[in-house]
Formats: structure tokens, C-alpha cells, sequence
């Protein structure tokens, strides 16, 4: 046998004690199970920015200290709209009712009612700055209050607006006719469970608005597209844990055609989800995009474990009529086998844990451990469970012998027998055809990556990209080098001129800073004329900034852009979800070198930041994390078959068939236009772990033949093929159904995550029974010695 055979008497004794404590085993099991349901009651969705990019890079320093001095940017929640209905003096009025209603939006939190909305900025909202000569200041003034009694009154203060050059571009697209509403987020609110209430009143009151009106809103923004992400999440997390329950028991009763063989199965599977659950309350971990697809995929998972338990049962059964023999026989023979296939699976997962990415941690551990949970579940139960039912009849292994399986096993045993240099050339082929479209496959992720096309999402998105540029942050912090550098007229051009180089380019809006803010109060103190909208010049800057040193800035509006040492100054933009590669470029080839050319040769400096650029970063670093893992799963998948089998070349013959997969899968996305994004660079070493089961599957059972036939390898692997194979297949298919469903999500992402994780195992069954055995049989002199030498 294989190398585990000295530990034969243990396995003996394991399999005497799971049967003769079974009921208390079971009533073990169940009580473990009922104490994970409890405290996994508790688990709850996270509503946090999911952090990817590690505390010590330095541009998430940067950008951490930037959220210190100027608080969060993104926190925006958009609306807007395009009819000019919306300047009749009925609509308008409605639109500041509305207006009105949401700044009303309190909701209770620790015993209290807190203000969910801190600002509002729109356009029955808009104020103006009018000079108070005689205290020599500037004050805010409402421009629509009161509320214009006429159309005539109305046009003409809309104007007014229009006049206002502070807010060109944020407020009103003069071009187009296109206005938005910006509601700034309090921070009793965002990042908590409140966000969604706050979110879904606001859409109610919308949808209120809709009505009365009869004007389209659109809505954006980073609260809006998380929270509904999140909720959404959660809704697929549900559909999809009932859809793999029911998959999984379809194909189970079509292939044993025992209610029986569903019903455990299921037990086993239903205890893996609520340790699952109870694992992220254990570790206090909360339900994200990731962690919330881990019950649907142990379900699939643990599937398996049930079908070469059951299929090992009534193989054994059928040969030796002993129903509690077949039982020892089962947890004997299979035991083993599904503890070392549950560690490579494990592996796959448990790798993600050696990275820097707190999300792909808590991924990995929870993934890794239930793994090994299923395993403890199913080697207890089914066997348990079993020796209470009475012994299984003919109609109970009829599926032994079913004959569409049979034909298959036969098929393949005719073509790894007589067609080896086929095969061959066949899987050379494809391996040329496939490496050379994987060269094709790009690294590219958007924001909204994960929500398709046709979502009402995108579609907004695409609205404010065409009227505003944008509505994805993104923020410039300049350092002029000293305290109170803002007041150098030198260092104010010359930020005033990198705001004019950034509101031409067409994917950014025009920034909003103190600079902007400044030009506002000199076209102010000129009495509003449109021309006067720059900096003041050397005569009139005495006057200006001491109009604006006795304003006492009531709305704090100076303070998010200016700290409080009059040093470091905040540039405001909003950018178009360009995706990681043009936005890499964006950056790295117009922003900076033109920062660089403008405050060279002087004490100012500037830097890009922003919640855009570090979750594109973030991306790109994950992809590089997903990358090690697999090299990292690969490593120990061979070292785990090395030391299995005692021979690095029957490790390689595992592996290689292993490894054909992922190169196919890779050619698929290159082909397919597929990029590597994180969902689909997480693929690779979940499927590679999952796949290499069936190749341990394969040779443990393939050794057992060796001895069995007395080195007969021809007679070992047509053995192999037939038995052995049928689990192999069986399995396969329920894993390549429970994945596949994963296709119906609204999400991107796992929609990826389903269609290639199945393509990748489907591809994977083929080559495990047929390019497997037709390499042992190539190598079949060196093999012979390495099972004879791992036999003693």
C-alpha cells in the first residue's frame, strides 16, 4: 500500500472507537453545532472600506495622515438630474422640499438621535458671498431664500447661480443643463449599519420626488455603490447557500437513488455552514464580498468527502456482505485519503493567509479550518449515521454499475491503453494554444469592477462621468513647505495654476481649495462680476484678504481644505472610474510630471491620494499576493505528494496534470478578453487545491491496486479507472454544478469566480483520469520500483 500503511493499526483502532461511541460522538457533534449557531447569530455584514493595501506602504500612510487633517473623502452621497422641468418654479420649489426632508434625516444610535446628513450642497441650497463693507467682511447669503414667488424671479436668480463661478462644474453643467445634489455623510453614520437606513430614505424620499415631479434621479457616489453592493451581498449569500443545498441534493439522490445518501450528506454540509458562520463570530469577523461566499463553496466542497465515503461503503459492502466490516473498511481506507485531499484543499485556502491583505486572511483561516472541520464531520457522522440504518440493498449500489459511468470509465481505459502518443500530442497542443492566449490576458480593475453593464449602478456612473467628470475621489495635498504658506501669493498661483491644468483634462472635475474658494472672494468683492473669478491681483490682494481674515468661517467649509498650521492645502477632485491602467497613467504621465514642473525650484510639494488610487493600488496589490499564494499552494501541494508517495517523480506526474488547468484557464481569459483582476486571480490556488484531491484520490487507490495485482499495472490502473474513477466523476460534476451557479450573480466578480473555477475543475477531471494514468504507464519501470519500495 501506500505510505500511510504503518499507521494501519491506528487507523484500525480509530475506526473500532468512531463506531463504538457513535452516539456519543454524534450527540458531540450536534452540540458543537448548536453552540456555533449561537454565536454565529451574532455575525454581522461589514460596512468598512475593505482595507487591502498594508498599513506600512507608504502611500497608505500618506493617505492615512491625509484623512487625519482634512477627514474622510468619501463620504459624498450624489443625486442628480437632467430636465429642465426642474427650473419651473413648482418643480424647483420641490426640489428644495426635498432638499429639506434630507437634511431632516435623524436616526436613534446608543440612546440617542443623531443627525445623519452633515451638509448638503445643491441648488436651491446654493449660498453666495456678499461683501459687508461696513464691518469689512465677507458673509454667506442664501441665493434662493426667500423662495422666488414668480418664474420671472426665478430665472433671474438662477442666473445669479449660474454666474457663481464656485460652483461650475460641481453644481451645474451650464452646457448640458445638468444638476446634482451632494449630501456629505456624518460620521455617526458612515461606516455603520445606519449608512444603509440613511441610504434607503434617501431613495424613498427620491422615488417620492420622481413622483411629484416626474424627473429621473440618478444616484452615485461611494456610500451609495457600497451599501448597495453589501446589501446585495447579503441577498446572494442567501439565494446562493439554498441553490448549492439543492443542487447538491439533486445530483446526490440521480446518483445514489437513496434519500438516505441526500439526507446525511446534507447534515454534514448544513454543520459545515453553521461552523462556518460561528467561525467568523469566533474571530470576529464580519461578512464581506469574500467571506460571504464561503458557506455556498464548503457546501460544494464538502460534498466529495460524503461521495468517496458512501461509494468506498458500498464498494466494500457489496464485497464482503458485512455491513460493520464495510463500515471499518470505509473509514479504513477512505479516511486517510480524504484527511491528506482535505489538507491540499485547505492549502489552497490557508496560503492566502501568509499575506499582508486582512481581507484575504480572514478568507483563508475561516476557508482552511472549516476544511478540516468537514473532514472531522463527515469521517464521524456518515459512518455513524450508517451503522444505525439496516445494510444497504441491491438497489442501494445499483449506482456502482451504472452504465452511462461504466461506458465512460471503458472509454477512457481504451485511450490511456492505445492512444497514449494521442493524448499526448493533443494536450501539447492545447498547452501551446493556451499559453500563447494567456499572454494576452491584461491586469486591469475598475471600481464598480464587479457590478455589470446594464446595473442602474454603471448606468448613473455613466451619467455624472458625461455631465461632471466623475464622481470617484480623488485628492491632491500640497505642502507649501511652511507654516501659514497659504497666504504667499507666489504659492497660491502656483497652485491655481495646476487647478487649471487639471480641470482641462476631461476625466477630472475641476478641483475644489482654498485657491477656489479665494477667486470666489475676489468675484465677490467685485460685485459678482464673472471676470473677476481669479486670484486678486497685487493691488486689490490687501483688500480681499482682509475681508477674509475677519471671516469666521461658520460652516467649516475652510477648514476641510486648509490645516490648521496654514501650511498644507486640499485639492478636491472627482474623477471618472477610468480603471487601475488608464488611471495608473493619469497619474504617473499628466499629474505628477506636471506637478513636478510647477513647483520646481521651490519649498512646495504635492502628492496624489485619495480612496480611488489606493483601492486601484490595493487591487494591483492583491493580484501580486494572489500570485505568491499559488506559487506558495503549488510548493506544499508537492512537498505533502513527495512525502505521500516517497518519490519526487510521482510528484510530478500529480502535478502536472494538475498545473494543464490552470494554464487552460488562463488561456480561457486571454481568449474570452477575461483580465486578471482579484476574483479571478484568486481562482487559481482555490482551484488548484480543490483539483489535486482527485489525483490522490487516484494514485492512493491506484497504489492499493499495485499490491493487490501484484505489480500488475495495467490491471492496476483499468482497476483504478473503473472503481475509483467513478467517485472522480461523480464528484467532479457536483463540484462543476455547485460552482457553475455562482454564474446567475449580479456581481462580476463571482460571476468569474464560478464560470472558471468550474471550467478549471471540469478540466481537471479530464486530465486526472486520463493524462494521469496514461504518465504512469509512460514512466511505468521507474513507477513499478517506487510502489514496490513504498509497499514495504
Amino acid at each position: 500500500m501506500y505510505c500511510f500503511d504503518n499507521t494501519y493499526f491506528m487507523r484500525n483502532k480509530i475506526a473500532d472507537f468512531i463506531l463504538a461511541y457513535r452516539l456519543y460522538l454524534i450527540i458531540a457533534l450536534f452540540s458543537v453545532t448548536a453552540f456555533m449557531g449561537y454565536v454565529g447569530m451574532g455575525t454581522e455584514m461589514s460596512y468598512q472600506f475593505i482595507k487591502i493595501v498594508p498599513d506600512e506602504d507608504p502611500d497608505m500612510q500618506y493617505f492615512k495622515k491625509f484623512k487625519e487633517t482634512f477627514g474622510q473623502d468619501d463620504n459624498i452621497f450624489v443625486i442628480g438630474m437632467q430636465d429642465s422641468s426642474v427650473f419651473e418654479i413648482e418643480n424647483f420649489e420641490k426640489l428644495k422640499n426635498f432638499s429639506n426632508r434630507l437634511k431632516q434625516i435623524r436616526l436613534p444610535k446608543n440612546g440617542e438621535t443623531i443627525q445623519a446628513i452633515a451638509q448638503i450642497l445643491s441648488l436651491p441650497d446654493v449660498q453666495t458671498i456678499v461683501k459687508n463693507t461696513e464691518e469689512k467682511k465677507f458673509e454667506p447669503q442664501a441665493l434662493f431664500e426667500p423662495m422666488p414667488q414668480s418664474q420671472a424671479q426665478l430665472d433671474s436668480l438662477l442666473k445669479l447661480a449660474a454666474d457663481l463661478k464656485f460652483y461650475e462644474g460641481q453644481l451645474l453643467n451650464p452646457n448640458t443643463g445638468a444638476t446634482l445634489m451632494a449630501l456629505s455623510f456624518a460620521p455617526e453614520v458612515f461606516g455603520s449599519r445606519l449608512k444603509h437606513d440613511v441610504v434607503s430614505y434617501i431613495l424613498d424620499e427620491g422615488e417620492r420626488f420622481e413622483a411629484e415631479t416626474g424627473i429621473k434621479l440618478h444616484y452615485g457616489g461611494v456610500p451609495y455603490v457600497r451599501s448597495v453592493v453589501s446589501q446585495k451581498v447579503k441577498a446572494e449569500l442567501n439565494i446562493f447557500l439554498v441553490i448549492s443545498l439543492l443542487v447538491t441534493a439533486a445530483f446526490l439522490f440521480l446518483m445514489f437513488r437513496s434519500f438516505t445518501a441526500v439526507i446525511f450528506p446534507l447534515i454534514v454540509i448544513g454543520m459545515v455552514v453553521i461552523w462556518t458562520l460561528g467561525t467568523l463570530a469566533i474571530f470576529d469577523y464580519k461578512i464581506t464580498l469574500l467571506t460571504g461566499l464561503l458557506p455556498p463553496i464548503l457546501v460544494v466542497i464538502g460534498v466529495p468527502n460524503c461521495v468517496y465515503l458512501l461509494n468506498q461503503y458500498h464498494q466494500q459492502f457489496k464485497r464482503l456482505q458485512n455491513q460493520k466490516e464495510a463500515l471499518r473498511y470505509m473509514i479504513i481506507k477512505i479516511g486517510v485519503v480524504t484527511l491528506i485531499t482535505n489538507t491540499t484543499t485547505a492549502i489552497g485556502f490557508l496560503v492566502l493567509t501568509f499575506t499582508d491583505i486582512s481581507i484575504l486572511k480572514e478568507f483563508g483561516t475561516v476557508a482552511g479550518l472549516n476544511i478540516f472541520a468537514t473532514f472531522i464531520i463527515s469521517i464521524i457522522f456518515i459512518p455513524a449515521a450508517y451503522s444505525y440504518l439496516p445494510a444497504p440493498s441491491q438497489r442501494h449500489t445499483k449506482h456502482l454499475e451504472f452504465p452511462l459511468i461504466n461506458r465512460i470509465t471503458a472509454m477512457f481505459i481504451k485511450w490511456v491503453f492505445g492512444y497514449r502518443t494521442v493524448i499526448y500530442i493533443i494536450t501539447a497542443c492545447i498547452i501551446g494554444v493556451t499559453v500563447w492566449s494567456a499572454t494576452k490576458v491584461s491586469a486591469v480593475s475598475f471600481m464598480v469592477d464587479d457590478l455589470p453593464s446594464k446595473s442602474s449602478i454603471r448606468k448613473d456612473l455613466a451619467f455624472f462621468e458625461t455631465h461632471f467628470k466623475g464622481v470617484m475621489p480623488l485628492e491632491i495635498m500640497v505642502d507649501t513647505g511652511m507654516p501659514k504658506g497659504i497666504r504667499k501669493m507666489e504659492n497660491l498661483r502656483g497652485i491655481d495654476s495646476l487647478e487649471r491644468f487639471l480641470a482641462e483634462s476631461p476625466h477630472l472635475s475641476a478641483p475644489i481649495s482654498m485657491v477656489r474658494f479665494i477667486k470666489a472672494a475676489n468675484q465677490a468683492y467685485f460685485g459678482g462680476n464673472v471676470n473677476a473669478f481669479q486670484l486678486p491681483g497685487k493691488r486689490e490682494a490687501p483688500y480681499v484678504y482682509r475681508y477674509l481674515q475677519t471671516d469666521d468661517d461658520p460652516s467649516g467649509l475652510l477648514a476641510s481644505f486648509v490645516d490648521t498650521a496654514g501650511q498644507k492645502i486640499r485639492l478636491s477632485l472627482k474623477v471618472a472610474d477610468l480603471g487601475s491602467i488608464r488611471m495608473d497613467s493619469l497619474v504617473s504621465l499628466h499629474i505628477k510630471p506636471h506637478i513636478d514642473s510647477i513647483f520646481q525650484g521651490t519649498d512646495m510639494t504635492a502628492q496624489v491620494t485619495g480612496t480611488t488610487p489606493i483601492f486601484i493600488k490595493g487591487n494591483e496589490y492583491l493580484i501580486r499576493n494572489l500570485g505568491t499564494s499559488l506559487l506558495l499552494a503549488c510548493l506544499l501541494v508537492s512537498i505533502i505528494m513527495a512525502a505521500l508517495f516517497k518519490s519526487g517523480r510521482i510528484m510530478l506526474i500529480a502535478i502536472i496534470p494538475n498545473l494543464i488547468p490552470l494554464v487552460v484557464t488562463a488561456g480561457l481569459m486571454g481568449l474570452m478578453g477575461v483580465p486578471l483582476k482579484p476574483s479571478t486571480a484568486l481562482i487559481f490556488s482555490i482551484a488548484f487545491g480543490i483539483s489535486v484531491d482527485d489525483s490522490i484520490h487516484f494514485l492512493a487507490k491506484y497504489r492499493q491496486e499495485m499490491i493487490a495485482q501484484n505489480f500488475n499495472q495495467m490491471e492496476a490502473i483499468a482497476i483504478t479507472l473503473r472503481e475509483t474513477g467513478k467517485s472522480m466523476i461523480y464528484t467532479s460534476i457536483i463540484l462543476f454544478a455547485g460552482f457553475i451557479i455562482f454564474v446567475g450573480s449580479e456581481f462580476g466578480g463571482t460571476v468569474a469566480l464560478g464560470a472558471l473555477t468550474s471550467t478549471t475543475l471540469l478540466v481537471a477531471m479530464f486530465t486526472n483520469l486520463i493524462l494521469l494514468p496514461s504518465l504512469l504507464l509512460t514512466f511505468k519501470g521507474k513507477v513499478k520500483r517506487i510502489a514496490n519500495n513504498t509497499a514495504s
